[in-house]
């Protein structure tokens, strides 16, 4: 059974996406017009795109955030550490990094906690969170348990199940799964596939605080109409 929420409980779970190669200055623009009229917890962008969030979210309670390694974590670690120095410079307060997701198939897991170890020192020293990404689609339950493991070994704040450009995205399998590897201390997000209230419902009853959506307008339209208001303000 779903505890009872509000539509703000539900904003605050959602980093509004706007990661698609083909966006525009002006998708970016409205982008983050919908993340300030919702009040979601923050939009994550591309990282060419983290200043101009930054100043179209100037005076609002929506955080910025960055991807790194996006979206095949391919990159070498010192790369990966450039990118998120630069996007924390632009003003990102979150990153979502990517993990070299051939490492972990390759049973390298030193390298991986290296690679995440590395993003995390960086992001905590200016007082940003870091989310893992794993991409569960390429794992076994094995491997995304051990992914789970160096993630929080490696002072991650969260682990994530997908970039949403694989070809799978978040399974309530998999929430169940990666919320039961860490600790409390390490939240779960989930990204690929939530696009309804509904979904965004099943994802926070079996414990994600915060899931990925490009569909946040309807989600909250939703949400308000359900508590019975015409509109969100």
């Amino acid at each position: 059974m779903v505890v009872d929420y509000t539509c703000q409980d539900i904003a605050k779970m959602i980093d509004h996406s706007l990661l698609r190669p083909d966006l525009t200055d002006e998708d970016i623009v409205k982008g983050c017009e919908i993340a300030r009229k919702y009040n979601v917890a923050s939009v994550c962008c591309r990282p060419s795109d983290v200043a101009l969030a930054r100043k179209l979210l100037e005076g609002s309670e929506v955080k910025v955030g960055a991807v790194v390694g996006f979206p095949h974590g391919t990159h070498k670690t010192e790369t990966k550490v450039f990118e998120a120095e630069q996007a924390i410079r632009d003003g990102a307060e979150e990153l979502d990094m990517v993990i070299h997701i051939g490492k972990l198939r390759s049973r390298d897991f030193e390298y991986v906690k290296r690679d995440i170890q590395a993003v995390v020192e960086v992001a905590h020293r200016h007082g940003v969170i870091v989310k893992v990404i794993l991409e569960n689609c390429y794992l076994t339950d094995e491997l995304k348990r051990i992914g789970c493991r160096l993630a929080e070994e490696a002072g991650a704040d969260f682990v994530k199940t997908s970039t949403g450009f694989g070809p799978g995205g978040a399974t309530i399998e998999d929430l169940i799964l990666m919320r039961q590897s860490v600790s409390p201390k390490v939240q779960v997000k989930a990204a690929g596939g939530v696009r309804d209230l509904d979904a965004a419902l099943k994802v926070r009853e079996v414990g994600a605080t915060r899931f990925g959506a490009t569909r946040t307008e309807e989600i909250m339209e939703e949400c308000y109409r359900r508590k019975g208001k015409e509109e969100c303000c």
